[in-house]
């Protein structure tokens, strides 16, 4: 087997940046701003914070530009960025009942205490190309704004700022129909920043590798269950859509605590099939859990799916497999894998042609012989 040299290097590589640059620009429109991506883009910003682990809008909308709108590649910048910065402190965990709500929703009951709240959604969209978009300019954007001022709207509907909202499942827990406490964690939180997953593993380590996830990848897992081949169809207790304060312990003062400011976060609980553990057990309705960055329902569902997939005590599916899950699910890390195939493998294959002329070889010998 020869050895096969490679030629270009460090010029053809700055040279291919360089022509990446031009592409983008060639076409001497106006370059795109980033206040622009933030405020128009926001579902993308939402996905590449999440995905990227950072919740930082201005960051991922830079992360959006400089990648052409990949959002792999994009989320690929904010997880790099994000092992670059010095970590504090940790927050308190988030009061859910805190939330400022601006959607929530339940398929299982008509009636929640509060009211469903149906915020903004595409739901209930026709899925058509809008072509006056194509002309759209800044008059036709104040003629929309003046609009919703006049009329009185605003973005999230009636204020709710200060409401806080009963769980739609603490209904079922009042009513003795799910655990009082189901999935309860003795051992500390994992942080999978820090340390490898190991398996089987601890559920904050699911949720968090859930959490980081790529949108598509979490989609076809649960996707996969709510087909068939698993046992889970949901039902969304509730689903909700807000901002929720962060506090951290105050650096100065003994306890007591800082609000840093509020996150937006999509959270999702699910009601699935009921069942006992043992013969003699009282049945219970099953929950799955999930929670995102931003505006994401698609992926807070997948994820409270996957959750209550994953505990079940022998897979019979991929979908409750944690480690096949658990290890497809993560966009950046199939994606890198998935680009090396692109590096030179020029050594490796001359040993695949090597052996498969042998192989050859080796067949036609052995037929002439027969044929003898």
């Amino acid at each position: 087997m020869g050895y096969v040299a490679v030629q270009g290097g460090v010029t053809a590589i700055e040279n291919s940046e360089q022509l990446a640059d031009y592409i983008r620009l060639k076409g001497k429109s106006a370059p795109i701003r980033i206040r622009q991506i933030q405020d128009q883009l926001r579902l993308l910003v939402d996905r590449v914070m999440g995905e990227g682990g950072l919740y930082s809008p201005l960051h991922a909308a830079l992360a959006i530009k400089q990648s052409e709108g990949d959002p792999l590649e994009a989320s690929f910048y904010i997880r790099a960025y994000r092992s670059t910065l010095c970590r504090v402190c940790d927050t308190y965990p988030l009061e859910m009942e805190e939330m400022r709500v601006v959607r929530r929703i339940s398929s299982a009951f008509k009636d929640i205490p509060g009211g469903q709240i149906l915020g903004y959604t595409s739901d209930y969209r026709q899925r058509m190309l809008d072509f006056s978009l194509m002309d759209e300019d800044e008059s036709k954007m104040e003629e929309i704004l003046e609009k919703y001022d006049a009329d009185g709207s605003a973005e999230a509907g009636e204020d709710l700022s200060g409401v806080n909202f009963k769980k739609v499942v603490e209904i079922l827990r009042e009513q003795d129909l799910v655990r009082l406490v189901e999935g309860k964690e003795t051992e500390p939180a994992a942080d999978i920043t820090k340390e490898s997953i190991n398996f089987p593993a601890h559920r904050s380590a699911r949720l968090q590798t859930m959490a980081r996830s790529e949108t598509g990848g979490i989609l076809a897992m649960a996707y996969s269950s709510m087909r068939g081949y698993g046992s889970i169809h949901p039902t969304i207790a509730e689903l909700r859509v807000g901002f929720v304060p962060a506090t951290i312990p105050h650096p100065y003062r003994k306890n007591e605590n800082y609000h840093i400011g509020s996150i937006q976060v999509t959270e999702t609980e699910i009601v699935a099939k009921f069942g006992a553990d043992h013969a003699d057990e009282k049945p219970y309705f099953t929950l799955g859990y999930g929670i995102c960055f931003g505006s994401n329902e698609v992926k807070s569902i997948s994820m409270a799916v996957l959750d209550r997939t994953m505990k079940a005590t022998e897979a019979k599916s991929p979908a409750e497999d944690q480690e096949f899950v658990l290890m497809h699910i993560d966009g950046i890390e199939s994606s890198g894998f998935c680009a090396h195939f692109k590096l030179p493998h020029y050594i490796t294959f001359q040993s695949d042609l090597s052996n498969l002329r042998k192989t050859q070889e080796h067949k036609e010998q052995t037929k002439t012989g027969k044929e003898r």
